[in-house]
């Protein structure tokens, strides 16, 4: 058999997307041959230089295609009898549930898919508004910034336009701060669970992941004092509200004393922020504890749409912030100024805040319904979040857990794919926001509860 050689479609609309592409251009074409087996999903992600959820999510594509079947022990495999098969996209593909993927849901409150083409559609019709179609310096528009600090203020001390910057998205922003703060062979210290995205930076950038201990609270602050003394690590990664994957949030407390000890150790905070928007309750950001040193992230992908492209960077400082605007120049060049203007339209009018509160209210039902449905089983959540940290009952390991649920339809997360040291919980993180509507998602809730309450396929093997 074959090992196929992973690579990517550049032209597809999403990287999941390119990696099935190239999967199905090869299979068609010969090159892989019914029955060979495909690497595994963590050296694919290794080799395309992608996070594991990005393969997870092509698997789970190339699986409702029909292309590939997952062998429980063994692998994934393509498919027998593709011969007879009928060509991608048949009418007897099961409808694919994806919960792993943490974006918001779109409630018709919101009404984005009126509202972004009319003010668009304002935004060109202004006498000025062919400016918004050229480029713009790297730190962002300076009416982009000024509306990004007024924004940002009103959940943190007053923040000075001049350190904030535009960037394109949070994970561009992630990047180009690493590249700012790290060589390669330095170590970032980060809660043993942690947003892939950092995971992808940092086998970029050759950077060492150190794990800090996590308890229901979030990062244990006793622990990170702990990985200091031991490993100096250059810098702090915290989302410190509505942990992805965990869910948890940290305490007043518990970010007074993490500052305290960056400060005693010379480490600097990254803090990746895009769900405190969300919630009811304001706690104060790193940024607004420590601003000399930590540079705060806030995407609006979590709290409006991951379409807008737009996030805001505040710097320590205004040196920090024109070294930052030297990466993202050399990297992204510049945040889409369409949407940095839409955003700032948003801003200006409370329609952002509009928008964010429908989300909010559209997350709250839809934890209501899967606490209602996963009654039985043990998870946490936050009640304004868009997702849930699910524990597998004993009979379950959640590698095996998720590829049962993919097999039956639905896409969700093990706790692998956020894991930074060896060794996991058995977890799953299930993403309620991007199912197109509530009857969708009670379905793929239903089929899952359904799942944890069977024995696991390991527990049913004849002795």
């Amino acid at each position: 058999m074959s090992l196929w050689q992973p690579r990517l479609v550049e032209t597809a609309r999403m990287k999941y997307l390119g990696i099935v592409e190239a999967l199905e251009a090869d299979v068609w074409a010969g090159r892989l041959q019914p029955g060979d087996r495909l690497p595994a999903q963590r050296a694919i992600a290794e080799a395309l230089k992608v996070d594991l959820t990005t393969v997870t999510r092509a698997f789970n594509e190339a699986r409702r295609r029909g292309l590939v079947d997952a062998q429980t022990g063994r692998g994934t495999f393509v498919r027998e009898g593709l011969a007879e098969a009928k060509l991608p996209g048949r009418a007897d593909a099961p409808a694919l549930l994806d919960l792993s993927m943490n974006i918001p849901p779109q409630p018709s409150a919101a009404r984005l898919q009126k509202r972004i083409p009319a003010d668009i559609g304002a935004l060109l019709s202004d006498p000025r508004g062919m400016l918004h179609l050229h480029y713009q310096e790297s730190t962002g528009a300076d009416s982009d910034r000024i509306a990004g600090a007024a924004w940002l203020s009103r959940r943190m001390d007053s923040v000075a336009p001049n350190r904030v910057l535009v960037a394109a998205g949070a994970q561009g922003a992630l990047f180009a701060i690493c590249e700012c703060l790290c060589k390669a062979g330095d170590a970032v210290a980060a809660g043993s669970l942690t947003y892939p995205g950092l995971k992808a930076v940092a086998s970029q950038k050759g950077l060492t992941l150190l794990s800090v201990a996590m308890d229901a609270g979030g990062i244990i602050p006793a622990a990170f004092a702990d990985v200091c003394r031991m490993s100096r690590p250059k810098a702090l990664y915290v989302i410190p509200s509505i942990d992805n994957p965990t869910t948890a949030t940290l305490s007043e407390e518990r970010r007074i004393e993490l500052v305290r000890i960056a400060r005693a150790h010379d480490v600097l905070i990254i803090e990746d922020d895009p769900y405190a928007p969300l919630r009811t309750q304001i706690l104060p950001a790193f940024t607004s504890l420590a601003g000399d040193i930590t540079w705060h992230i806030a995407t609006l992908s979590k709290c409006v749409s991951p379409a807008l492209r737009i996030a805001y960077v505040i710097a320590p400082g205004n040196n920090q912030a024109q070294r930052l605007a030297g990466v993202l120049r050399a990297t992204t060049l510049m945040a889409p100024p369409l949407m940095a203007a839409l955003a700032s339209r948003w801003i200006g009018d409370g329609t952002l805040d509009e928008i964010c509160n429908a989300i909010r209210l559209e997350n709250a039902a839809r934890q209501q319904m899967a606490a209602a449905i996963l009654k039985d089983v043990s998870f946490a959540a936050d009640p304004n979040g868009h997702h849930l940290w699910l524990n597998m009952p004993s009979h379950w390991r959640a590698n095996d857990f998720t590829e049962h649920a993919d097999r039956s339809g639905v896409a969700i997360v093990p706790a692998s794919a956020f894991a930074i040291a060896s060794g996991s919980p058995e977890a799953v993180r299930i993403s309620l926001g991007v199912a197109p509507d509530r009857g969708a998602l009670e379905d793929a809730l239903i089929l899952l509860a359904e799942l944890l309450s069977q024995p696991s396929i390991m527990t049913r093997v004849v002795v």
